[in-house]
């Protein structure tokens, strides 16, 4: 039963963090992209900043009955995409003299190559630990 508990709040947690990361990430975006004159360039690039968020929320909406360390990675990846996020979108990972538009196209790039490692390889372990 504590084992219950505790997980429910952890995924509280992390889908609170998740969606103050989320907004934050918008508000990021559009003020980097308030000097551009293109729209589209902007909606393109926030299509593109909240696309780890949507898919992170996708797993878990796809996973929320599945194993425990499934739930649990997945928790944990929507802390760090949050951290991570957040850190590089204001500035506090960019090299110096790195134009502000890199940083909005790397960290995405990034955080989808984590959780497309991740996602798998804990899944490929629960699945083993299943039948084994």
């Amino acid at each position: 039963m504590k084992k219950i508990f505790t997980l429910n709040l952890f995924r509280i947690i992390a889908l609170a963090v998740w969606a103050i990361g989320a907004g934050i990430s918008v508000n990021l975006t559009l003020y980097a992209g308030s000097a551009n004159k293109s729209m589209l360039l902007v909606g393109l690039f926030l299509v593109w900043v909240l696309s780890p968020f949507v898919v992170i929320l996708v797993a878990h909406a796809r996973y929320r009955l599945g194993p425990a360390t499934v739930r649990i990675a997945i928790y944990c990846l929507m802390l760090v995409i949050t951290v991570v996020s957040l850190l590089g979108y204001s500035g506090r990972l960019s090299p110096t003299g790195a134009r502000p538009a890199a940083v909005f196209l790397i960290v995405p790039l990034l955080l989808w190559v984590l959780m497309g490692i991740v996602i798998p390889v804990v899944l490929f372990r629960s699945r083993r630990k299943i039948k084994g």
